[in-house]
């Protein structure tokens, strides 16, 4: 008894207490003093038991373990006075304010759900206990990142009413650099052939700035699987990474790093069987199958059959099988048997699917993009093609999705879309300055979203400085439940080609067309359109390169009158789309090719073609970082003729290049054929006569520094696209990065050097053969484009590092509402 009872004392000295030591006695009154945020009553429930109960010391050392265990304390006393029990407590401090100083490698957010998972939170009691695991589970992060020296301290400042501030001192220090890392046990590949497909490295140069030089726990347990798997892939199934041993330095500033291996010996499969339910597609599944006997075992090459199974049969609902490779070795011939386990499992079906998150666009709209269907069996292919055909709508941001299995339901599940919506309509609007074109300004409203319909409403003003413009298209992607599109547009142009870089005339347009669009599969695409437009022409150059037209045309009598044509045309085009998103894509391609043809009854008869393709190539696994190559090239002629004359491509229809839509670093429109006129000399009559008569020897040629455009076209370019520095992750959909180089050219087919060669020489030498493809420019330079709440804004900066000496570049542009 006297054991128990100096045990006893022991403890409630522990805790703080200091309860007399008493006989049993009826409890008369039980006061608790100290509360200032606690209830009075919240504190008596954690009380384990009542006045008028019997009490004993250890029932009033359970009572102080109860309070302890509530978190609503940190200090606890116990006395008696007389029968009435008095607690003396104090409360814990309420977080005020969670700081954090130093930390760049953690950030804030990051920071602060970690506290939450340990109920560390402003507004909450400390709990001090924790606070030293908390500190030491940051300090093991930044070890595992290298950061030996790294240090976190909290610091706990108090406050009046029992408030505390809680400060988190971070100093991170610098990973530790790898001196070296040394493969032992390994002859049949070197130690450069292994490193050099690991990520991390040593002794790199210094301009080599991407090189992974610093330890990292994560990393390196990454290296220790590529480096299994090069050796599993080319038949070492016995394989083995031994051991692994990571030095310090006693600065704790440089690792040594050594991987002992057991390479084993090569061996080859002796035979591929199936077993368990094949589900009834055995023969389809054999025959998909890659693996063959007498070959080397290949790791990579199990694994990609097994996923290549599991997607087979979740094409067809069985959305959860289990493939499994079971090797039989003999190690006395070198061969395995490979077994592939096939378990389907049960097929599933999907009960329902839900979207969310789109709080401008009708459910309906998200829906028809939809190509897994509710009742029917679950596909991951389509439900993956649903996913990729909501990404493309050039008002939806992001889309992912997850499957959830029905409440009591084995073989059903509901598809959860959720949809991250992006500005759908958008202010557009241009500002530039060139040498040429002076200061230019356009502005229109479009709506790519047309009150969450999904369908495309534009209506456009445009007032640079060389065009007038105003338009109003709609269209309606799916005009009918299969996809067929309609769309309209109507329009009026006045356009001043002075202003605009190009041979002066002055064209006034206006003009009606409609449009039709079949799907003829999941990304091809067939257009069909009908079209009426009226070219006004006006302050026509009569240069040399449309003399011949001019001569059809014009009135010899009224050489200043309006030339006035009509032309009805017929268009057709043909489109394709993987590209996994329909704004800032970054991987899939797009390519469309398109004919319009003038029908016979117009004034001018003329076709053209354009063609169009672009591919994406991501770099990285989360493709911020990818490359787009693109190529654009056009051509178009007359057809048929005007009395002795063969029809040509009128000049207003004529292909141009320069800007930021085809050349950067280049102002718009200059790249192609200038005009050329050629003036007779005028010499006097011998007779003493007026002037006469004209030496066509002597003739002299000016070259314009204007572009006329030409009927034929290429360009091309390559973009790397990066991830923008500096720049919220949240902002990675919005902004977009890249480094550009850009090639391409525009000529005249109809043009023909060899009418010039009775000019003088000296005359001669200043044209150019403009028929000439291999006369091409380029550049290179900068790209942003920013997905601001007016509409898209492209900044450029480009040099020119090909052009000719008529050339004006432009080294910086700025667009608004339109992307590249």
């Amino acid at each position: 008894m006297i054991i128990k009872k100096i045990a006893l004392a022991v403890l409630l000295g522990a805790l703080g207490t200091n309860v007399q030591a008493a006989e049993d006695f009826q409890v008369e009154d039980i006061q608790v003093k100290g509360l200032q945020r606690v209830a009075l009553g919240a504190a008596l429930t954690h009380i384990p038991f009542n006045i008028g109960d019997t009490l004993n010391e250890f029932r009033i050392s359970q009572s102080i373990k109860a309070l302890y265990r509530s978190g609503h304390f940190s200090d606890i006393a116990v006395s008696r006075d007389g029968d009435r029990v008095i607690y003396r407590v104090q409360e814990r401090a309420t977080i005020s304010d969670i700081i954090f100083d130093g930390n760049s490698d953690l950030k804030d957010e990051q920071l602060i759900e970690s506290l939450d998972g340990s109920d560390i939170r402003v507004g909450e009691t400390l709990d001090k206990t924790v606070i030293s695991g908390i500190e030491q589970g940051l300090e093991d992060f930044y070890h595992s990142v290298g950061k030996y020296n790294a240090d976190v301290k909290a610091e706990i400042t108090h406050l009046p009413r029992n408030r505390v501030n809680l400060k988190f001192v971070f100093s991170e220090g610098d990973a530790a650099a790898i001196q070296q890392i040394n493969i032992v046990g390994n002859e049949v590949f070197s130690d450069e052939e292994l490193l050099e497909r690991i990520e991390l490295t040593f002794d790199s140069p210094w301009w080599d700035f991407m090189a992974q030089d610093r330890y990292q726990k994560q990393t390196l347990q990454g290296d220790m699987e590529t480096i299994s798997s090069y050796y599993l892939d080319r038949g070492y199934l016995r394989f083995k990474m031994d051991s692994t041993q990571v030095s310090m330095t006693p600065n704790k500033e440089s690792v040594y790093i050594a991987l002992n291996v057991t390479e084993g010996e090569q061996y080859t499969v002796s035979e591929v069987d199936f077993i368990g339910d094949l589900a009834g597609f055995d023969n389809t599944i054999r025959a998909i199958n890659p693996l063959s006997k007498d070959k080397l075992y290949n790791g990579a090459e199990v694994t990609y059959t097994e996923e290549l199974i599991s997607k087979f049969l979740g094409r067809y609902g069985y959305a959860y099988p289990k493939v499994v490779t079971i090797p039989e070795i003999n190690d006395e011939d070198k061969t395995v048997k490979l077994s592939i386990s096939v378990d389907p499992g049960k097929r599933i079906y999907v009960n329902r699917i839900n979207i969310k998150g789109h709080n401008v666009t009708a459910d309906r709209v998200i829906r028809r993009e939809m190509r897994q269907m509710e009742g029917a069996w679950l596909s991951n292919s389509q439900v993956e093609s649903s996913k990729a055909w909501i990404a493309r709508l050039p008002y939806v941001e992001t889309v992912e999705f997850e499957t959830n299995q029905v409440p009591g339901e084995d073989d059903l599940v509901d598809v959860d879309f959720d949809v991250k919506e992006q500005a759908s309509g958008s202010f557009t609007a241009g500002i530039g300055y060139g040498s040429q074109t002076q200061l230019s300004l356009n502005a229109g409203i479009q709506q790519n979203n047309f009150l969450g319909t999904g369908n495309r409403l534009a209506f456009n003003i445009n007032t640079v400085s060389y065009s007038r413009s105003i338009s109003v298209s709609y269209t309606d992607p799916y005009f009918t439940v299969d996809g067929v599109s309609l769309g309209g547009q109507i329009y009026y142009n006045e356009f001043d080609a002075g202003s605009a870089n190009l041979e002066k005339y002055e064209n006034q347009t206006y003009g009606i067309g409609v449009n039709l669009g079949f799907p003829i599969d999941e990304y091809v695409r067939l257009n069909f359109g009908v079209g009426y437009k009226s070219n006004g022409i006006t302050r026509l150059q009569s240069y040399e390169q449309i003399q011949s037209f001019y001569d059809i045309y014009s009135n010899p009598d009224k050489p200043d009158e309006k030339l006035t044509f009509e032309t009805f045309d017929l268009s057709a085009s043909i489109s394709r789309s993987t590209l996994n998103r329909g704004t800032f894509p970054t991987a899939g391609s797009r390519q469309s090719l398109s004919a319009k043809i003038t029908t016979p009854n117009s004034d001018v008869n003329y076709f053209k073609f354009n063609l169009d393709t672009k591919w994406y190539f991501p770099l990285s696994r989360d493709q911020r970082w990818s490359v787009l190559t693109r190529f654009q090239a056009g051509y178009g002629n007359g057809y048929s003729t005007v009395g002795e004359h063969d029809q040509l491509l009128p000049f207003w229809e004529n292909f141009r290049a320069g800007g930021s839509d085809t050349l950067r670093g280049f102002e718009s429109n200059i790249v192609g054929p200038r005009a050329v006129y050629r003036r007779a000399t005028e010499f006097s009559n011998p007779t003493g006569g007026v002037n006469c008569c004209f030496s066509k020897d002597g003739d002299f040629i000016t070259i314009s520094p204007r572009s006329v455009g030409g009927n034929a076209m290429a360009i091309g370019g390559v973009e790397l696209i990066v991830p923008t520095p500096f720049l919220d992750e949240g902002m990675a959909n919005s902004v977009r990065s890249s480094l550009f180089v850009d090639v391409g050219n525009v000529w005249d087919t109809e043009f023909d050097l060899d009418d010039y060669r009775d000019l003088d020489e000296d005359e001669f030498l200043k044209i150019k053969d403009f028929s000439d493809p291999g006369s091409f420019r380029s550049s290179a330079g900068l790209s942003v484009q920013w997905l601001s709440p007016m509409g898209p804004m492209i900044f450029s900066f480009a040099k020119a590092l090909k052009k000719e000496d008529d050339d004006d570049t432009s080294f910086f542009s700025f667009n608004i509402g339109k992307t590249f």
